[in-house]
């Protein structure tokens, strides 16, 4: 076996070839999370307000207020029962809502036994209905929602209603 010699190929080649295309990898996937480090949501401004019945603070009833943003995901608001006051949700708690003049609702409404009674006229609980537009805008948005008419008294439950919440 004199004179011969075997070259063996070289073993590091193939981890070289891996560790390039770890690098490209690393690459990619740095420039992809630089591109796309928004949310994909849209614009949300911090949103709160008052609902007024009459002129008046609607107090002394829990409702919501919920505005519908074409072709965004909706911005909801429990009305505080003290003040008449609520803030807009729309992914977050109290995040906001969508920028943009939206149609709005106030929901107060209660159920006695299995009984609907609507508290504030039942028009302004369906923004399709309701005729208030409400103007999203800025770094902070305050709204004042005005409805008008009379308060429905809530009436006492039945004596077949007490029995079907006993029976639960």
């Amino acid at each position: 076996m004199s004179g011969t010699v075997v070259r063996r190929q070289s073993l590091s080649a193939a981890p070289t070839a891996t560790r390039v295309h770890w690098w490209r990898f690393a690459a990619v996937a740095v420039a992809v999370l630089a591109v796309g480090c928004g949310d994909g949501r849209p614009r949300i401004v911090p949103t709160s307000g008052v609902v007024l019945m009459n002129g008046k603070p609607l107090t002394g009833h829990v409702g919501f207020v919920r505005v519908v943003p074409a072709g965004a995901r909706p911005a909801t608001g429990r009305i505080d029962p003290a003040d008449g006051r609520f803030t807009l949700t729309t992914y977050d708690t109290g995040d906001g809502c969508v920028e943009g003049t939206h149609p709005a609702a106030v929901i107060v409404n209660t159920t006695v036994g299995n009984r609907l009674i609507w508290i504030a006229p039942e028009r302004y609980g369906n923004e399709a209905t309701s005729g208030m537009l409400v103007e999203i805008k800025g770094d902070k948005a305050e709204l004042e929602l005005r409805l008008e008419g009379g308060l429905a008294p809530v009436p006492a439950p039945s004596a077949a209603d007490k029995r079907m919440q006993e029976a639960g």
